[in-house]
């Protein structure tokens, strides 16, 4: 995986949010924090991982990745805003089911909200890869899932979105 073009990606569009809607200076840090949180619930919705009174248990699987990115979103721009990079070092608990793993994505978000030092933030990262390890989200399919939605993300700016 290619973090640095995708760091690059996500400082761009960044940048280009704060310059959109004067925001240059501001701390969107607890607002990037909560829209990530908002991001992994959309994720657990769209998975029906929990939804044991449904018969339907399987989402829409291009949804589900588009959601999964969104969190990719959000966790890079994270990084931008405290000057972290992802390193691949930490330590991943690795659940075995989906409905663990989410929980402790919660625990881990707000972890890194208390204390956004690089150790939390390569936890965050790590958790929220091994999330997409159990949704079948292959490397491969996440970088090309994230330049869409990036293009995807500068289209609606210049829509007004």
């Amino acid at each position: 995986m290619n973090w640095t073009t995708l760091f690059s990606m996500q400082k761009k569009l960044d940048d280009y949010i704060a310059k959109s809607h004067s925001l240059v200076d501001e701390d969107l840090f607890d607002q990037k924090v909560l829209a990530l949180i908002v991001e992994l619930s959309e994720l657990a919705n769209e998975t029906r991982s929990f939804k044991f009174w449904s018969m339907n248990q399987s989402g829409d699987r291009e949804q589900i990745v588009e959601e999964f990115v969104d969190g990719i979103h959000f966790m890079l721009s994270l990084g931008l805003e405290k000057g972290l990079t992802f390193t691949g070092k930490g330590e991943r608990k690795g659940y075995d089911t989906l409905n663990e793993q989410f929980l402790y994505m919660y625990e881990v978000i707000v972890s890194f909200k208390k204390s956004p030092t690089q150790d939390t933030f390569n936890n965050m990262l790590l958790n929220y890869l091994h999330l997409g390890i159990l949704l079948n989200i292959s490397e491969e399919e996440l970088f090309q899932a994230y330049i869409e939605k990036n293009e995807v993300n500068f289209q609606r700016q210049d829509e007004g979105y």
